[in-house]
């Protein structure tokens, strides 16, 4: 299990270089045997996520918000999760990136089999990455239903939304 937080920035060390960000996973988890291995793996994951390998001797305050939250995930994708909590991911960034990163995470779906826990606020996206939906009202989960359904009846408006999909 893997998580993709809501901000960018405060989740990753601004004292480290994204190498040792991304890194220190796969050392934790003994996924990579020595340094080569390590940066190669390193680097393939930043290209995973569209950015070049030569950005992993950068320190985070180098990237705008976006390039930040691919970060992030390719540190969650370090330890080859099944099942990623993507709280809030999209939240902080700007309407043009938010789409670029929701393009990322459905082919990161597609190509490597993962399941999404997606807590958000726009419905929007929720129709857009889910299959299912659970609606949450004051701590308490109040509907489940397909995407599509939930999203096309205007009827259900909750004052404090908070929309957890589970993507398969």
């Amino acid at each position: 299990m893997g998580i993709i937080f809501q901000d960018p920035y405060a989740s990753l060390n601004p004292r480290m270089r994204i190498a040792d960000i991304i890194g220190e996973s796969l050392n934790v988890h003994g996924m990579a045997k020595g340094k080569r291995e390590r940066q190669r793996r390193v680097e393939e994951l930043l290209e995973l996520v569209g950015l070049e390998p030569s950005h992993a001797m950068r320190y985070p305050h180098e990237f705008s918000g976006g390039q930040r939250q691919r970060i992030g995930i390719a540190r969650t994708l370090a330890v080859e999760p099944e099942l990623i909590v993507c709280d809030e991911p999209l939240s902080a960034l700007d309407v043009s990136i938010q789409a670029q990163i929701v393009k990322l995470l459905e082919e990161l779906q597609q190509r490597l089999g993962l399941t999404y826990l997606f807590i958000a606020h726009d419905l929007a996206v929720v129709k857009q990455i889910s299959d299912r939906v659970a609606v949450m009202y004051k701590g308490r989960m109040v509907e489940l239903a397909d995407s599509e359904e939930l999203c096309q009846s205007a009827a259900r408006i909750y004052s404090f939304l908070i929309v957890c999909s589970a993507c398969a």
